[in-house]
């Protein structure tokens, strides 16, 4: 069954090269009725093979989370929505992509000295990619959760999206201009009010926020509840993983994290969608006062190959594997980030790490208001341009990535009407596709994997 997926994998790989070449190829997108029914189901299932050969429960509530809604779905099935642009925008200037944009991917998170700023803040789907590759994934996360989240009309929704694009270009002129890109940094002091107050609304004191929802009574490690199960007889592994993870990263132990002596480990169930089901661990770092109120929670995920991975227009860029390219990925992209963001090997298994925070929060959609959601896909747009902008001076570009995306977007109008035309019908599909799952999951479809019959 695994052999059947790693051949489809490589035929898609083959069609994105194909379609770079410039040959008349026809990708799934153009699929209707019961093919793409079947299309739909069958790379759901390629997406989570291991998740529903293992019998994971994460994956069913992975699978039942999606039916709730459009924007979940649209968050969770990242293969299923790059699969029909393979092979696309091979003209178009490559950057360092973070691979799922949308607005619930930004927010407040700690920087390399563990104050609060905001930026991209998911790294799992990082890849080399073209640009226009995260504005059309960006544009359709705003315009589903417009509609979904805000309540709104798609003719707001358009605006919305406008302002995403036109926040990404006139950051992405002015990098042009002053190449300031690797100083920037969205915090307290410089944001605009919609981000400002998302940092005011995020900021909680360090000592409320591990008793209040993470240790015991007495502070000496994870409470037991239904979100976190203590592994306490797995100090040892994770103290190794811990020192991995110092020396790979270079990491000069700051004063907040005292010696990096972990006092306890657990596992984090029902968290994420995209990746709900996959392994999950909280480690807890004493802090330098020893009294539980300042230990730091270094979280491990496990890792899994990009969702774009074989289907962007060949380049001459690689970004690494697994945890790696995560890792590479924030690297590049957030300038000022966390030192614990990094690549671990646990159990054979490959894993992506990074510090949790009392402050590390997301927007909340439902509460803004029109002009809200405006300001905040314009700011938003702006953080993307930023991420992009370094992937010719922290990542592997080797040509000035600035101009060369703003004459790809010139005229501007144009390439605006590009991506709102382009949004409509990738919504139109998912509509379309998140029908089809819906039905499909009420019978069961994706209880078990596709069987090859002799």
């Amino acid at each position: 069954m695994e052999d059947r997926y790693e051949r489809r994998s490589k035929a898609f790989a083959r069609l994105s090269a194909a379609i770079g070449e410039g040959k008349y190829l026809v990708p799934p997108k153009f699929l209707d009725g019961q093919a793409r029914r079947l299309h739909v189901r069958t790379t759901i299932r390629e997406d989570h093979a291991a998740r529903i050969s293992e019998g994971s429960k994460g994956a069913r509530d992975k699978f039942d989370k999606l039916t709730d809604s459009l924007f979940k779905f649209f968050r969770g099935t990242a293969l299923l929505f790059y699969r029909d642009m393979v092979g696309e925008d091979g003209h178009m200037p490559t950057v360092m992509a973070l691979g799922d944009v949308h607005p619930e991917n930004f927010g407040v998170m700690p920087d390399r000295n563990g104050a609060p700023i905001f930026g991209v803040n998911d790294f799992d789907e990082t890849t080399y990619a073209p640009f226009s590759w995260d504005i059309k994934r960006g544009a359709v996360g705003f315009w589903i959760a417009a509609l979904e989240e805000g309540g709104l009309k798609p003719k707001k929704a358009r605006k919305i999206v406008c302002r995403f694009v036109r926040g990404y270009a006139e950051a992405m002129q002015d990098y042009a201009n002053k190449s300031t890109e690797r100083n920037d940094a969205y915090r307290i002091d410089n944001s605009p009010k919609v981000i400002r107050r998302l940092f005011e609304e995020a900021w909680e004191e360090r000592r409320d926020w591990l008793w209040s929802d993470y240790l015991t009574e007495n502070g000496r490690g994870f409470r037991s509840d239904d979100e976190l199960q203590p592994l306490s007889s797995e100090i040892g592994k994770f103290q190794k993983a811990i020192n991995d993870l110092a020396k790979s990263n270079k990491i000069d132990t700051p004063d907040r994290a005292g010696a990096l002596k972990v006092k306890d480990v657990c596992v984090r169930h029902g968290q994420g969608t995209a990746s709900l089901g996959l392994p999950r661990y909280y480690v807890l770092i004493e802090g330098p006062s020893q009294d539980a109120t300042d230990d730091l929670i270094i979280e491990f995920k496990a890792a899994r190959r990009s969702a774009l991975d074989g289907l962007t227009p060949p380049n001459a860029f690689h970004a690494g594997e697994q945890a790696e390219r995560i890792r590479h990925g924030q690297s590049v992209q957030l300038a000022h980030g966390d030192i614990f963001y990094g690549a671990v090997e646990i159990d054979g298994k490959s894993f992506m790490s990074r510090e949790r925070a009392p402050f590390r929060d997301d927007i909340d959609l439902d509460e803004l208001s029109l002009k809200s959601w405006k300001r905040y896909a314009h700011v938003c747009g702006a953080a993307l341009a930023q991420a992009h902008a370094l992937s010719d001076d922290l990542g592997r570009i080797d040509y000035d990535v600035e101009p060369s995306i703003m004459e790809a977007m010139s005229p501007l109008a144009l390439f605006e009407d590009d991506i709102v035309r382009f949004t409509r019908e990738a919504v139109a599909r998912l509509e379309r596709d998140h029908a089809f799952f819906r039905e499909d999951h009420a019978h069961g479809a994706f209880d078990s994997l596709d069987v090859v019959f002799r």
